[in-house]
């Protein structure tokens, strides 16, 4: 037994073993680091083509319960309305009361949305994006998930026509209520926010395809890396994507280097210094990798920008090349309602009586919306003491959200009165849709103040109410919306507070200024909801393909 205990310590101290593992387990581990590449590219898929099977196996029963349910009220809605022209929809009944036959697609498109109710830009896009969608494939089934599980789908649908004037066809769409929304929440992950978030959203499409899984899926958020889980789980599902703003992008890597051309621009600039910041920019790399490896995934991808095509394209390009050469990554700008305020707010040489020398800023009270950068500028602006200074006025129009928001408008109205410009601006929360469109008459000087905003639905509103736009140098405002018209300018660019100042003196002191908005309100108009539709459908078109041929 001693012999026995002796040459088993003996074996215990011999050096093959390694963290408490014999031979036969180092072998086993070393196989698996050696073939891990050949796990990755065929286990890997298999085992995820598994788990997507069995997940529609799940689901396929409520699937087909909402699909029948849909058709039925579908049907009903066509029978009660055979004789009115208000319906919604270009389908109909045949002779028999019954749906007449098609060879229309008639699929299910999934549409990524857990904030749907939101009521800001990016539910724009989603909602026209739907409307158009119904209205070319009118057999067609939208699904939308959403984290909005207190609101129904009539609450939803009407607020939809009362913010935006979006009618939608109520029995082909239909709400998947998700359980696990605050997964994506920023207040979730103090540390490791954009790793943790996007994380949170493959935790988030889980609980999607739970519910049910469509025929394609669309991410209308931002959230690649529920697409990335789409195609581990279904491959034979086409995927897209609208992207309004990369997750990250080259300007924010360059921006944490303070001796950039960028390193004085953002909420994080300069930041990249020390040790903490060294770690900040090793990690920001390594995720932004990773982010360009997901979205090598994605089968259409559209962008609301020429800013963000390019961010996009120098990230996900050199991963999606052969992708990009059938479905390249497009621009399909958002749809703005240039037409409502064509119609609300006149711009001609009678209602040039009525400008006042006002400037107004619509965004919300953001860190990166720069309200401070427009404030000090506009101070400057006063102190000029010029004719076209002497009875300027800035209004601050946005909305708050939380106690955070409601803390920097008290520190804004801290700033105004140190730098003594209080009876020349005006704060305006949460203001009425009403509101905004008399300021809009108003006003002469549309401002935005953001570094690098990615697209800019309030600088296009701006153009289409007749404002002259004096606009951050950067982003889509100087790439996509104040651009020449007919050669000649629609409004100014900045980048600091000096040339700010110099913006507004310029668009106040026009000896012309008719000129300049009839210019603007015609730039308007390449941002209209018919434009969108238009080229939503082409994308669209390409998803239908894709899932025709697979």
């Amino acid at each position: 037994m001693a012999d026995k205990c002796s040459a088993e310590a003996a074996t215990c101290s011999q050096p093959s073993s390694f963290w408490g593992l014999d031979s036969p387990s180092m072998a086993l581990f070393a196989t698996i680091l050696v073939t891990s590449p050949l796990f990755l590219l065929f286990i890997a898929p298999l085992i995820g083509s598994g788990i997507g099977w069995l997940l529609r196996r799940k689901t396929d029963g409520r699937r087909i319960h909402l699909i029948n349910l849909m058709d039925e009220e579908h049907r009903k809605y066509l029978h009660q309305h055979q004789d009115s022209d208000s319906t919604t929809t270009p389908d109909k009944l045949d002779a028999k009361g019954e749906l007449q036959a098609t060879q229309d697609w008639q699929g299910v498109v999934g549409f990524f949305h857990p904030f749907c109710n939101a009521g800001g830009g990016g539910e724009r896009v989603l909602w026209a994006a739907i409307r158009a969608t119904q209205d070319r494939w009118p057999r067609a089934k939208c699904f939308v998930y959403t984290g909005d599980h207190d609101v129904p789908k009539d609450a939803i649908i009407n607020r939809v026509k009362n913010r935006f004037n979006i009618q939608l066809h109520a029995p082909t769409i239909q709400f998947l209520y998700l359980s696990k929304r605050n997964w994506v929440l920023a207040s979730r992950w103090p540390v490791f926010t954009l790793l943790g978030q996007s994380l949170g959203s493959i935790v988030l499409a889980w609980d999607a395809f739970s519910l049910m899984v469509p025929d394609i899926f669309i991410d209308t958020m931002g959230y690649a890396f529920a697409l990335s889980l789409s195609k581990f789980l279904f491959r034979s599902v086409p995927t897209g994507a609208y992207v309004h703003y990369p997750t990250i992008s080259t300007d924010m890597l360059e921006s944490l280097d303070p001796t950039s051309s960028v390193g004085s621009q953002g909420v994080n600039a300069g930041k990249g210094t020390g040790t903490r910041g060294t770690a900040k920019r090793i990690y920001w790399r390594l995720f932004a990798a990773l982010y360009s490896w997901v979205g090598s995934s994605i089968d259409v991808v559209m962008t609301n920008s020429t800013w963000t095509q390019a961010h996009v394209k120098s990230l996900w390009g050199p991963y999606r090349r052969e992708k990009d050469r059938e479905h390249p990554i497009a621009v399909v700008y958002p749809p703005v309602a240039v037409s409502e305020f064509e119609h609300e707010v006149e711009v001609s040489a009678e209602s040039e009586k009525q400008r006042e020398p006002v400037l107004i800023y619509i965004a919300q009270f953001r860190p990166e919306k720069n309200h401070p950068l427009i404030i000090q500028s506009f101070a400057d602006f006063i102190k000029t003491k010029t004719a076209a200074a002497e009875k300027a006025r800035l209004i601050l129009i946005g909305s708050v959200r939380d106690d955070s928001d409601s803390k920097r408008v008290y520190r804004l109205r801290l700033m105004v009165n140190e730098l003594g410009i209080k009876d020349h601006v005006q704060f305006h929360i949460n203001a009425s849709w009403s509101e905004i469109l008399e300021w809009s008459r108003k006003a002469s000087v549309g401002v935005n103040g953001m570094w690098n905003e990615h697209f800019g639905i309030g600088v296009v509103e701006y153009q289409a109410a007749g404002l002259i736009s004096v606009v951050h140098d950067s982003g889509g405002p100087k790439l996509d919306i104040v651009t020449e018209v007919d050669g000649e300018p629609t409004g100014f660019h900045a980048s600091n507070a000096a040339e700010f100042a110099a913006g507004y003196e310029a668009a106040l002191s026009l000896s012309d200024p008719l000129a300049m908005r009839l210019r603007a309100r015609k730039s308007a108009k390449r941002f209209s909801e018919e434009v969108f539709e238009e080229q939503w459908l082409a994308q669209m078109g390409r998803l239908v393909a894709l899932g025709k041929r697979k």
